[in-house]
């Protein structure tokens, strides 16, 4: 291994030590899965071939069909061979699925449980409505794992050329996922459960969950999953640690950019201080407001030398960084303060010069598809964005 990235490894591994209750975990295998259409594939395969059970965490969870396969149907067969399958979905994520779908599934024997649904009859109710899951989280048979931004949301059955099409839900949406195998599954394995267990699920036959997990690759990660409601936000700590650290590049995409001060002021000070700061972002959003608070702040990122690209040829949803070519994020967090302050997240931290050049290539790639937002072009916007710009950001922290 280059002298220079041993060192740029080690440094970023120590520090990160203290930021997660999980280890860093030696021995795992991780894939990037470049597209929604390519993760929903993998996790199909994995569904597919199930043997023993099957544990889903969405946000948004729908019957999504993609290559002829639909997500309802591979459960379904799953449960008929004796698999047993257990659901955790977003009641407001998963809002506008036909209550069909949760229909079958619980008639076909899943466990299913919604995350604080918001009618105040269902169980499980709660008052803190703000509080959303927004992990995208499945484990197979206690071996393989699947995280990232990926939602089992019908708007990835789009092509890529559909692109930009009259509204969000027939659009191509930029996302991104990884397959993890190895001993780290058992903490995603351990996460799911957490949160069945604490938010009321079904007691579960809990037989064969944490399966001997050898070797399987050489790759070192942890993950992190944040619950800010009790004070965890492991996420941004690392992120915020890794962007302290950085001394040569960082590469950040994020489908809703709406930092606080202490987070775009931390990329502001890494440019400054010589650090090469590229930022993939939206150009378009299902939600203008959010577009326009991210874009207000433009100005002060470009100043510190910040380069800004914008996606345009879809929607973009996806959420990773690497830094430094070792240290890599990927997962559910957006870099905004919905994450920050009230969604449960899971994301992996990966130590590494593999999967931080398999991610940063794929950000390069988005990035010769994006435009560059220079200085120049953001001051001579029109009063009616700065308009909206400065609405935007009286109302960011609802975003």
């Amino acid at each position: 291994m280059n002298h220079a990235i041993d060192q740029a490894l080690q440094r970023h591994e120590a520090t990160h030590e203290p930021v997660s209750e999980c280890p860093v975990v030696s021995g795992n295998a991780v894939d990037l899965l470049e597209s929604a259409q390519i993760a929903i594939d993998a996790i199909f395969d994995a569904i597919a071939g199930a043997t023993a059970h099957l544990h889903l965490e969405y946000y948004i969870f729908d019957d999504v069909l993609i290559g002829g396969r639909s997500l309802v149907g591979l459960l379904i067969a799953a449960l008929q061979r004796g698999v047993q399958v257990a659901i955790i979905y977003d009641g407001v994520g998963s809002l506008a699925t036909p209550n069909a779908v949760i229909d079958r599934l619980s008639e076909a024997g899943a466990h299913m449980l919604e995350f604080r649904p918001l009618n105040p009859l269902r169980r499980h109710f709660a008052w803190h409505l703000n509080d959303r899951d927004h992990r995208k989280l499945m484990v197979a048979d206690g071996a393989i794992a699947f995280l990232g931004g990926v939602n089992l949301n019908r708007v990835y059955e789009n092509p890529a050329s559909n692109g930009i099409a009259k509204d969000a839900r027939h659009s191509y949406w930029h996302d991104c996922a990884i397959r993890l195998q190895g001993p780290v599954v058992a903490w995603a394995q351990r996460i799911f459960l957490d949160t069945w267990d604490s938010n009321g699920g079904t007691p579960l036959p809990k037989t064969g969950f944490f399966p001997p997990l050898p070797a399987a690759g050489g790759q070192k990660l942890r993950i992190a999953a944040s619950k800010p409601l009790e004070k965890q936000q492991l996420y941004f700590e690392a992120l915020q640690a890794a962007i302290g650290q950085a001394r040569e590049r960082i590469l950040l995409t994020t489908g809703y950019f709406v930092p606080s001060r202490r987070h775009w002021q931390a990329l502001a000070d890494a440019a400054g201080r010589g650090v090469a700061v590229d930022l993939v972002l939206a150009a378009h959003a299902d939600t203008s407001a959010t577009l326009h608070a991210a874009r207000a702040l433009y100005g002060r990122l470009l100043e510190a030398g910040v380069r800004i690209h914008e996606v345009q040829d879809g929607y973009l949803h996806a959420k990773a960084a690497t830094i430094d070519g070792v240290w890599t994020v990927i997962g559910s967090s957006n870099f905004d303060r919905r994450s920050y302050s009230f969604n449960n997240e899971v994301d992996a931290v990966l130590l590494g010069r593999e999967i931080a050049e398999a991610v940063e290539n794929l950000l390069r790639r988005w990035m010769t598809r994006a435009e560059t937002v220079t200085l120049e072009h953001w001051r001579r916007r029109s009063a009616g964005e700065r308009a909206q710009e400065y609405a935007a950001r009286l109302w960011e922290r609802y975003m």
